[in-house]
């Protein structure tokens, strides 16, 4: 495995392959990153992991200056899953000047939800995956593989959209959320979290599963659509109170459609997801259901 920093470096690595296989992070990897490390070896004729924490999709109090830069021990496992090559630049090797052309999402898709909480994230989020899928791409012959988690369900959707309105040549891949055996979705952030706060973050998971258990005969009722939506809404409302009441703050512990993450109607596939801060540590995570 060779790491690099610069894109003409990365571009002079992949010049010999025809078909990468990428997984952008952030680094302060866990066993879900590897994951998509892993599935992404089986795809391509060379694996690709970019290393990045973008001050794009950060707002000014997030934690961008405090997150987790981890990039040793990062190579190492990357290594060991069977990574080829690490791009890892700097922000002055990937915006040398400032990134003033940016690819801005519809309102429809990335202000609802994380978009509604985090404004400009999903920006970011599309600019900077551009931008790194230009990096990678640019020189392939064959087929083009970028590697995701479903955990971050909203962003996968924005991507997959960005990637066919702008017709590039890249298929998005989204593998499953990897959890800790107690069912915590595994995230970078999980390391903020104390340990008594690790034992209780596990109720995020639940409560999801519940709010999906009781969506779904009432999406499957034969109610008018009013009738369903109210109910619905009771129902999540019941969902916040129950995790804020044991010291939760919650965003959204909602219940969408998978196609487009819309309020739902009968006989829709149905996806619950979920934002709520435990401490100072927000979480994320969703269920198909």
């Amino acid at each position: 495995m060779i790491v690099v920093h610069t894109i003409d470096a990365l571009r002079e690595a992949l010049t010999p392959h025809a078909s990468p296989a990428f997984v952008p992070t952030m680094g302060n990897l866990h066993n879900g990153h590897i994951d998509l490390v892993r599935h992404a070896t089986t795809l391509g004729d060379v694996t690709v992991a970019s290393i990045f924490v973008n001050r794009l999709q950060f707002a000014p109090h997030e934690d961008f200056d405090t997150y987790p830069r981890t990039l040793a021990a990062d190579c190492e496992r990357l290594a060991a899953a069977g990574c080829n090559v690490v791009f890892a630049p700097s922000e002055t090797d990937l915006y040398p000047v400032p990134q003033t052309f940016k690819v801005q999402p519809p309102t429809a898709l990335a202000d609802i939800l994380e978009g509604h909480f985090r404004p400009g994230f999903f920006t970011g989020v599309c600019t900077v995956v551009m931008k790194l899928f230009q990096c990678v791409f640019a020189q392939a012959k064959g087929p083009r593989y970028a590697v995701f988690g479903q955990k971050d369900y909203q962003q996968l959707m924005v991507i997959r959209n960005m990637v066919k309105q702008f017709a590039l040549p890249v298929s998005v891949v989204g593998c499953p959320t990897h959890r800790a055996e107690d069912g915590l979705a595994l995230s970078s952030r999980n390391g903020y979290l104390s340990a008594e706060q690790r034992q209780e973050a596990v109720a995020l998971s639940r409560a999801l599963r519940a709010l999906a258990d009781a969506a779904r005969p009432v999406l499957a009722s034969s109610a008018a659509p009013a009738d369903v939506a109210r109910a619905l809404a009771a129902l999540e409302l019941a969902a916040c109170q129950a995790l804020d009441a044991r010291g939760w703050q919650t965003d959204y512990l909602t219940v969408r459609r998978r196609a487009d993450l819309q309020t739902p109607q009968v006989g829709d596939e149905l996806v619950v997801l979920a934002a709520s801060r435990l401490g100072n540590t927000r979480l994320i995570d969703n269920m198909e259901c």
